[in-house]
This record gives structure tokens, sequence and C-alpha cells, in this order.
């Protein structure tokens, strides 16, 4: 078969549709670690009456034929106005990209998704990525192939770094992930010390989600959220309806054991999300969610109990509180309050999306939580002008400089 033969066709129909969700069934056939993605979680993301960000936004889907006419690949790309033109130059994006071990597959569907968002005035596009918030589908996995991905966390086969960077994909960050057993590891003892003088000082107290008021912890999240992240280049302020959306979303699979709040003198200053891994259930699933998945998935996560890991969505600590042991007191608390005690039915914490723009969180995690690193996926950029120079995403909290 000539490679010539290789044909780049739309996703316009719901048949189409059904052979680009179903493709990666061929790439990962007999790969125990990969998770099928839920279907829904995926269509949501291309529905514009569930995504937002259609509003000022386009998205297109494509997949590769050979010449016997059996999909070879397939990608998305997609950008929107408003968070393109907060990066350096305006901004796509190009993801759930799958394909065989061959260039020209790959580098058809890259060419696509450039061009495509060329025409709508962008100069850059990051892959692979996500057509949404950066919490899922967001990176390319490049170490921890051995191990399971978590919930919506990208998993694919080694050789797409290659298929990327050939291209001419340049990293532009790293996203880490961290694993920590609960009945094997400890924290530094520097954290006990720090979080004994932080329980010393008036105005400190942590507490568990109290479901049955999640507007109060969706608000406490959210004016957290906007301070921590608020110097970060291309993160946007979450408004109140976005939170409590979040929480609301959230709700079903929710552990209130393992989500908590830190508080000084009744203000919000941190948090640390995080909830029961589904990946550890849906892989039964084969994609689909109807009823009949959805009871079955309530069984397992709240009757059954049979999730054994824990997702660390996301940590932050308000910036005038950096340095004073607030995360000491939190991850103290956490400790003794849950998952030391004879309550806890979890095995491991995994702490994903600590990204290398953000040193002093990594090194929090390394030094002072003691997790072990064991995962890590990369976000490509890939800038349409070629003599133009490429910089890495800025550390957090530092300003680039205008040219």
């Amino acid at each position: 078969m000539s490679k010539d033969k290789y044909t780049l066709q739309e996703v316009t129909t719901p048949a189409l549709e059904r052979e680009w969700l179903d493709f990666p069934e061929k790439i990962y056939k007999g790969n125990r670690n990969w998770v099928r993605p839920l279907d829904p979680d995926i269509r949501k993301i291309f529905d514009p009456s569930k995504n937002e960000l259609f509003a000022d936004g386009e998205a297109v889907r494509w997949m590769v034929r050979d010449g016997r006419g059996e999909v070879v690949g397939r990608i998305a790309a997609f950008y929107n106005r408003e968070k393109a033109l907060i990066e350096e130059q305006p901004t796509g994006g190009c993801g759930f990209f799958e394909s065989i071990d061959d260039q020209q597959v790959a580098d058809m569907m890259f060419e696509a998704s450039r061009m495509w968002l060329a025409s709508r005035g962008m100069e850059a596009m990051d892959g692979p990525v996500n057509f949404g918030q950066r919490d899922a589908w967001w990176g390319l996995l490049v170490q921890g192939y051995e191990f399971q991905p978590l919930y919506e966390n990208p998993y694919n086969p080694p050789y797409y770094k290659e298929l990327f960077e050939n291209y001419g994909f340049k990293n532009y960050f790293n996203q880490n992930t961290y694993i920590w057993k609960i009945y094997d590891d400890d924290v530094n003892a520097m954290v006990h010390d720090r979080a004994k003088r932080l329980f010393a000082t008036p105005g400190y107290r942590f507490e568990h989600l109290n479901i049955k008021n999640l507007d109060d912890a969706a608000e406490s999240f959210r004016v957290i959220y906007n301070k921590a992240w608020s110097l970060f280049s291309g993160v946007k302020p979450m408004s109140q309806e976005e939170a409590l959306k979040i929480m609301q979303t959230m709700k079903p699979i929710i552990d209130p054991n393992i989500i908590f709040f830190a508080y000084f003198n009744d203000e919000p200053i941190g948090f640390f999300i995080m909830v029961p891994d589904l990946n550890r259930i849906i892989g039964k699933f084969k994609g689909k969610f109807g009823l009949w998945q959805k009871l079955r998935l309530m069984w397992d996560l709240k009757v059954r109990k049979a999730s054994d890991r824990i997702f660390g969505i996301i940590f932050g600590i308000t910036p005038e509180f950096h340095g004073k042991g607030v995360e000491s007191g939190m991850m103290c608390y956490i400790l003794e309050d849950y998952i030391r005690t004879d309550r806890n039915r979890y095995k491991t914490i995994e702490f994903a999306w600590i990204g290398d723009f953000n040193p002093v969180m990594n090194r929090m995690i390394e030094s002072y939580v003691c997790a072990t690193r064991h995962k890590m996926h990369t976000t490509y950029r890939y800038l349409f002008d070629r003599t133009k120079e490429f910089h890495r995403c800025p550390r957090l909290g530092v300003k680039r400089r205008s040219e």
C-alpha cells in the first residue's frame, strides 16, 4: 500500500464521530494500563450547548484513513479567542491526538490543524491539549507509561513524543504527577514542626467540605483560586457561576473526607481538592455511560468503595500566606483527621498537574510531602512563524517582559 493513499476526513456526522471515538481501541489493544475515557466526557467538549468556549471559538475534528479506508489517526483543533489573546501570541490548540506509528499520518493532522488555526488568526498552537480547562486531557505522557492514568488524564504510547517533536513542537512546560503511599510513606519531620507552630497561632483552622453547603464551598474555592493563580499568564479569573458549576458537577463523586479548606480569621486562604479516582472503576464500561453504567458507578464508588486511589486534583494557597506553614498545617490535619484513621479506605494519593513553572510547589511535594514523581506530561507549543524565538512558559509569578 502506498503511503500517498492517506486521506484526511473531517468529522461531520454521528457515524464519523463514532469512528473517531472508537479509534483509540485499535491503538491500545492489549494495553492493560490504558482506560478508555467515557464517551459523554469527550462528546461534551465538542458540543456548543455544553462547552462555553464555543461562544467565542470553534473546534474541528479530523480522521486519517489509509488506502483500505481504515482509520489510522485522529485529531481535533480548536481555539477560543479570549484565551488565545492572553498568550504571548494568539494561540490555539490541538488535542485528542491518536495515531499509528507513522510520521506522515501525524504530520498530515498537524498540518491540517496549523492551517485551520492560522486561517482564524492564530500564530501558534499548543498540543496535545483540551478545548476546556487544563485539569483534563492536557499534555503528552512522556514518563510513566507503566502506570494506569488518572481519570481524564492523558495516556499514550511512547512513540507519540517523537511524532510531536519531529514535526517541530517544542516543550512549553512539563506537568509532574507524584504518588504518596499512605501505608508506606511519611511526610518530612519539618512538616509536623511547622504545623505545630501554625496550630498554636490564633486564627487558623481547617475544615472538611460541608456537602450540604456547596454554595459556600464554591465561593471559598473561587476566592482562593483567583488569588493563587492570578499571576500566571493564560489563566482568567473564575466566576461565581463557574465555581458553583464545578462543585455541582463533582457532587456525585465527592468524598467529603478528602476535600479540605484552610481559613484565617474566617477568610478562605487555601484548599486541597481530592476525589476518588474513577479510572479504578470505569474501565469495564468501554466508553459507555448510560443509566446502567451510572448506577454501577455509584454502587462501586459509594457501596463497594472500589476505588483505592485518591486523585489530588488541585491544591492552592493564597500568595499572602505562602511561607507561613499553611501547607504543612493542612497536610498534618489531613493525615490526623482522616488518612491515618480507621475510616480511611485508600492506599495511595496521586498529586497531578504540578507544572515545572511552579518550582515552589514541586519542592514542597518532593521535600515536605516526600511523594515520588512517577509520571510526567509535556505540553508542547508550535510557533507558526518558524523564525520567531521560542519562549518556554514563564515561572509562576514571573511576568514576561514585553518585546
